[in-house]
């Protein structure tokens, strides 16, 4: 299985779907949030039908637990929701026994999960955008789950930028504290994320992957990504990418931004716009806060 980690708003949709173009993968999104009920009630699954209504996913209900209705969603969450990252560095420290750290009615969970969504697609290798580290390390104690993770990095400044074109452009000086909160939530969480992923790419086969560099040379960056891994694949199994755009098919994907429904060809480049939309104040504040790893991924 594939892990794609890394900060929020870092391209993980996008690249995982061209990740599962690959034969014998398939993408399905962000499995973690499959316990939500927002997820299985209210949320559209990427091929535009409901959860419950979808015909892979209740195939992977039927596979892993006789039906979703035998599964109580809201104990689930509990327990995934109890993830946390003090567990988490305590896994990852040096020294740290692998043994059994989950609670085993979750590890066994999440096996026969990842087990089920393996047969509902054909033995196909899954490639899951979950991104949180905890959930990433979690995985890496299952046993039965032969985990390989993608580190997935992009500049702060464009995930900020992203995160604050959802707020509206401040007019007053609350507006403006909360856009500076904003920003200060999302350099912590970069900072936090990367650095455990980092820790977590110790522990198991793993890539480092630059949003920005992806999007640029995505034959070439994906050729790179799977040598790192131990899977590599031939430039002639990647006849869907060019050097501008994807052709993706239909995926079922659970979370994520909409760009998990788009279907055909879908055109690859540099989402800079930060550099122009994102305030100056905002830019100085993420880059001050982040600086050392800016310099450390190449961001300077």
């Amino acid at each position: 299985m594939l892990y794609l980690g890394g900060s929020g708003r870092s391209g993980t949709t996008l690249i995982a779907r061209v990740i599962g173009q690959l034969p014998g993968y398939v993408a399905v999104g962000e499995v973690r949030e499959i316990w939500r009920e927002r997820s299985g009630r209210h949320r559209l699954c990427g091929c535009g039908l409901p959860f419950d209504e979808c015909p892979f996913w209740q195939r992977v209900g039927d596979e892993a637990f006789g039906g979703w209705s035998t599964v109580d969603r809201e104990s689930v969450e509990e327990m995934v929701s109890a993830l946390n990252w003090r567990g988490a560095l305590g896994q990852l420290r040096p020294g740290a026994d692998r043994g059994p750290a989950l609670p085993p009615p979750l590890a066994e969970l999440l096996s026969r999960l990842y087990a089920g969504i393996t047969a509902a697609a054909g033995n196909r290798t899954i490639v899951d955008t979950s991104k949180g580290p905890p959930y990433g390390v979690a995985l890496s104690l299952v046993g039965p789950i032969d985990l390989r993770a993608v580190q997935v990095v992009r500049d702060i400044r464009g995930i900020t930028y992203s995160w604050c074109k959802e707020v509206k452009q401040p007019a007053t000086l609350r507006g403006r504290a909360r856009s500076h909160k904003l920003a200060a939530v999302a350099s912590s969480r970069w900072l936090v994320h990367n650095s455990v992923m980092e820790i977590l790419r110790r522990r198991v086969p793993s890539a480092e992957l630059r949003y920005e560099r992806f999007v640029s040379d995505a034959r070439t960056e994906l050729m790179r990504v799977m040598g790192d891994l131990g899977v590599p694949v031939r430039s002639d199994q990647l006849e869907f990418l060019s050097e501008t755009s994807v052709t993706l098919g239909v995926d079922h994907t659970l979370e994520g931004n909409d760009n998990r429904h788009a279907i055909g060809e879908v055109p690859l480049r540099v989402d800079d716009a930060w550099r122009r939309g994102l305030p100056l104040p905002l830019a100085a504040q993420v880059t001050a806060m982040t600086w050392p790893m800016l310099v450390r991924y190449g961001y300077a």
